[in-house]
């Protein structure tokens, strides 16, 4: 039998003065965070390249019988580092459009 479906009412966000986590406030705690990330993304990018590295090696000795992971794996670390490389090249554009401004 089908049941009925109902629908949930979320309720309303309400903003506090008081905020639970500290936000970065200054410059500098600004450039951490964000160097943080980066670093973060990077090292995801190359846990990637090894999983697929180890996966390849499983593959090629016959310890991996599907081919799909090893597909699937490769796939998602070649997206990652072209996602990577292009973020690089905007940054790099976005510095040199900087550095062109004139004051």
């Amino acid at each position: 039998m089908i049941e009925k479906v109902g629908f949930l009412v979320k309720p309303p966000i309400v903003p506090t003065l008081e905020s639970k986590t500290e936000q970065p406030t200054g410059a500098v705690d600004v450039s951490k965070s964000f160097g943080q990330f980066l670093n973060d993304a990077l090292k995801s990018v190359e846990d990637q390249q090894k999983v697929t590295g180890i996966l390849n090696e499983k593959f090629v000795t016959g310890e991996l019988a599907d081919v799909h992971q090893l597909t699937i794996a490769a796939e998602r670390a070649s997206l990652s580092l072209e996602l990577t490389v292009q973020l690089r090249n905007k940054a790099i554009e976005a510095y040199q459009e900087i550095m062109r401004t004139q004051l």
